[in-house]
């Protein structure tokens, strides 16, 4: 499974559109509008680079809306059990 996090600029008036439209192509699990300097951050989990490479570069490619995107791999995921451990002072 690949996984990447996805940073998107959206025109603002077409940012809620935007996310919506994200949340039903498949590949995007997750799409959240947040503060700071993106609008929107998505979440993309597919078997394959290749399917990650089709979904970025041409599935978004078809948004006029999106002014730029920063896409991030993830190499490790850690569940918040696994935080706890790490993290945890032994209560």
């Amino acid at each position: 499974m690949v996984t990447a996090i996805v940073l998107l600029k959206v025109q603002r008036q077409k940012i809620q559109q935007t996310a919506a439209e994200l949340a039903d192509i498949k590949g995007f699990t997750e799409v959240f509008s947040v503060s700071g300097n993106y609008d929107l951050v998505a979440l993309a989990r597919v078997a394959t680079n290749d399917e990650l490479s089709e979904l970025i570069t041409h599935r978004l490619a078809g948004f006029d809306a999106i002014e730029a995107t920063e896409t991030m791999l993830a190499f490790k995921a850690y569940s918040s059990h696994d935080l706890e451990a790490m993290f945890g002072v032994g209560f």
